[in-house]
């Protein structure tokens, strides 16, 4: 005679023996997909919170909201805006943002906050510091317009850090120009040039530049100009000037504005610089470039800030 354990009679009938019954649920029921997912626990808004977008990975402060969108922004600075919902987790745990309690900052509100917190290059405004006594080190630009656009967006960190930006009118005689500075330790040259592309005169004249305590660098746009986001002119592209054209005059022509003389040229500048609110309405690669710059001039003397 056989002996074992008898069969269970149906596998309904499973459990009773002590088995476990992997299907003694419809796995086809509604409500499945929710069956062992946390419960996003609603939320209001508030700017106490730090919250986490897993889809993206973005983790930020909440510093604003408007509209069914909260702002938020990261450990560097940086924004981001995502609607309200059961998106986002909060110290490990899901939960569904809503609406506040009460009313907190609008856009504008959080616009008027940053530019109060953060310089137009997007740094964070510090106490108030006394003036400061001009380093040695100094960073050169092709021109006037080159200047006056730094100083706007970099301005303040150049005063932090006690850098002077001079205009040269021109790279011609460059390699010239960094030999009578004579660059030495404490004593850095950074070079910002105009339209530094391989194969133009820009980049033969560069080509003769070297040492260790001198940095060329630039960007790709013919003129300083555009640089500047074309999108806070009103326009998709700037446009295309055929060679032969004076670039400044071309653009003038082709936007409709007077430029038979240097003066409407300077007036143009004018309407153009005045667009610029600070860094986000710059190309991102002259921001790299200048910041490059800043950093290089600046690094003989991080230790006198502490």
């Amino acid at each position: 005679m056989r002996v074992g354990w008898p069969a269970p009679p149906r596998a309904a009938a499973i459990v009773g023996w002590g088995i476990v019954n992997r299907y003694s649920s419809d796995v086809l029921a509604k409500g499945w997909q929710r069956a062992n997912k946390p419960t996003a626990t609603p939320t209001p808004v508030s700017t106490d919170l730090v919250l986490e977008e897993p889809t993206s990975g973005f983790v930020g402060a909440v510093v604003g909201w408007e509209n069914g969108v909260v702002i938020l922004e990261d450990r560097r600075g940086k924004r981001r805006s995502f609607p309200f919902g059961p998106n986002f987790w909060l110290d490990g745990q899901p939960i569904d943002l809503t609406g506040p309690t009460r009313s907190g900052p609008t856009a504008r509100d959080t616009a008027q906050e940053y530019n109060r917190t953060h310089t137009a290059s997007g740094s964070r405004v510090g106490p108030a510091e006394k003036a400061k006594v001009a380093l040695p080190s100094r960073i050169y630009v092709e021109g006037r317009h080159d200047a006056e656009l730094v100083e706007k967006v970099w301005g303040a960190d150049l005063r932090h850090v006690g850098v002077v930006v001079e205009y040269l009118g021109g790279i011609d005689d460059l390699p010239a120009i960094v030999a009578e500075f004579a660059p030495v330790q404490g004593r850095r040259l950074g070079v910002l040039v105009d339209h530094l592309v391989p194969g133009t005169k820009e980049s033969r004249i560069v080509s003769q530049v070297s040492g260790d305590y001198v940095f060329v660098t630039g960007h790709e746009f013919i003129d300083i100009w555009e640089a500047v986001k074309p999108e806070r002119l009103g326009l998709t592209v700037w446009p295309r000037i055929p060679r032969g054209t004076d670039w400044k005059h071309g653009i003038c022509a082709a936007l409709g504005w007077p430029h038979a003389t240097q003066a409407d040229i300077a007036t143009a500048w004018k309407t153009i610089l005045g667009r610029v609110r600070g860094w986000q309405d710059l190309d991102p690669h002259l921001l790299t470039e200048v910041e490059r710059l800043i950093d290089f001039v600046s690094a003989d003397h991080i230790d006198r800030e502490s």
